[in-house]
């Protein structure tokens, strides 16, 4: 990562050399030695007067020596290879360019060697930061199952309790669940069917009400208008069921209006509604 900062370092001082009367341009060709005498002695000339370019020489000869040592070469027989897929490949195209093939040498060779160097480094960070990520996202989904999981064990936990207040905490837990499964959806059908508490039931309607598209739902509210003999929960149940137009209602909805114990406001209702459904 150090050689990654001065290469970003070296690449950041050659834009601003271009602002400034710096000779950074030519340190490639002097090191080429492709000078001709009168630019090199202007060159070493300006050396001298100029540490920050002197500087500059110095960085760029190390970087050429890692580079040399660290980037491998392909060999001869790799080229050979390589030279006849790209034959065999441009014989199944067609017409192709012709591209001429040197050896990379001095300091274009070198720019390459630094450009391939770069690119290594950019491809290692993002596939290092990709499989964290997906690490990071395993983990979470791991932790959110296991809470969720003790989410619901408290829930039912609760909704066992001998306490009415304890068993409504219990139903009130199902706002902690986006998409309840169906231990959760029978618990709760089993404290609207079968819980004494009055206060109970109307929250595990409430509970249900929310999840009323699901045929588990729907079935729990038709048993429970048959058998349900507190008003207020009778009316609200009638109410959830004409709203989602469940046909399958209208029979106890009937026969409710043929007991003699069923309250008058309630029978009213079901006249009113019945038709909807039939």
């Amino acid at each position: 990562m150090q050689d990654f900062k001065k290469i970003e370092e070296y690449l950041f001082r050659k834009y601003i050399a271009m602002e400034k009367q710096h000779v950074f341009d030519q340190i490639p060709d002097y090191l080429d030695g492709i000078l001709d005498k009168s630019e090199k002695a202007k060159f070493e000339q300006h050396l001298e007067q100029c540490t920050e370019c002197k500087k500059e020489l110095e960085e760029m000869k190390a970087f050429f020596n890692v580079f040399e040592k660290e980037i491998p070469i392909p060999t001869n027989r790799l080229k050979t290879k390589f030279e006849a897929a790209l034959e065999l490949e441009k014989n199944n195209q067609g017409k192709v360019v012709q591209m001429e093939s040197k050896t990379s040498s001095g300091w274009t060779g070198n720019l390459l060697k630094i450009a391939a160097s770069i690119a290594l480094l950019a491809v290692a960070f993002q596939m290092g930061s990709m499989f964290q990520q997906r690490k990071v996202n395993q983990n979470i989904a791991q932790l959110q199952d296991e809470t969720n999981q003790m989410k619901q064990t408290a829930m039912l936990s609760l909704m066992e309790n001998q306490s009415a207040s304890k068993r409504i905490q219990g139903v009130n837990y199902i706002e902690e669940f986006d998409r309840p499964d169906k231990a959760i959806i029978l618990a709760l059908a089993n404290r609207l069917l079968y819980d004494e508490n009055d206060n109970v039931r109307m929250s595990a309607f409430e509970a249900l009400a929310k999840f009323s598209s699901s045929e588990t739902v729907k079935s729990t509210f038709i048993e429970a208008l048959a058998q349900e003999k507190n008003p207020s929960i009778q009316v609200a149940i009638i109410q959830a069921l004409v709203q989602i137009q469940e046909k399958k209602a209208a029979e106890p909805m009937k026969k409710l209006l043929e007991k003699e114990d069923t309250q008058p406001f309630i029978k009213e209702q079901i006249r009113a509604v019945l038709p909807s459904i039939t």
